[in-house]
């Protein structure tokens, strides 16, 4: 085989290969976005780096297929969807309460179902595997939260949290939270609805994420 024969071979081969490592990386990166959503260009915005976001993005998906995650029985759906309404109640006469109970509630609903419940960052970064259409409605829930335990937050605010906190707290469900039967009062003192949870019961999403991080 002559010399330059044999330069065209390995240069041949070196494509090659170079073309099996990016259609790897690119199937991997398809796979990180398609998981999760916004959160990935926000999670490579604030590392300035893709390779350094994705590194993230995977160690969550890690940390993610660890939990031992769990169903809700439909005694323990219709228990929370009342406690909601209850919330909502609550709202009409104490705002600040309200959104203080809904926040308790959603951490209680994570603890249920098995998602650690202790930084508020690690809690977001567990969430985003499996959670991410709502984890911009936990953060600016928990955003509004903040200030009204400083004194900072308007009733509309308060009232826009219970929306933010409401999105989540569906998603974790699995089923809308909020019953047709709802008082009259509730509905209207918070009227913007939050999206009704996808089809797919919150399990299912968890379980499509632990399968992806495989």
């Amino acid at each position: 085989m002559s010399p330059t024969l044999t330069i065209v071979l390995i240069i041949v081969v070196l494509v090659v290969i170079a073309a099996i490592v990016y259609g790897v990386q690119a199937g991997r990166r398809k796979k990180l976005q398609s998981t999760f959503g916004p959160e990935y260009d926000r999670v490579v915005a604030d590392t300035g780096s893709r390779t350094e976001a994705e590194k993230e993005l995977r160690e969550r998906e890690r940390r993610h297929a660890e939990l031992e995650l769990k169903a809700l029985s439909p005694e323990s759906q219709a228990r929370y969807s009342a406690a909601w309404e209850e919330v909502q109640i609550q709202f009409v006469d104490s705002p600040s309460e309200a959104v203080d109970t809904a926040d308790e509630l959603v951490t209680r609903l994570m603890a249920e179902r098995g998602y650690p419940t202790g930084e508020y960052d690690e809690r977001l970064g567990i969430l985003s595997v499996a959670h991410a259409n709502t984890l911009q409605n936990y953060r600016d829930a928990h955003e509004i939260s903040e200030r009204n335990k400083g004194g900072s937050a308007s009733t509309e605010d308060l009232r826009q949290a219970l929306v933010h906190y409401r999105a989540l707290f569906a998603d974790l469900l699995g089923t809308d939270p909020v019953s047709t039967s709802s008082s009259t009062a509730t509905t209207e003192s918070v009227p913007d609805e939050a999206p009704a949870p996808a089809p797919r019961t919150a399990a299912d999403n968890d379980a499509a994420a632990t399968d992806t991080s495989r």
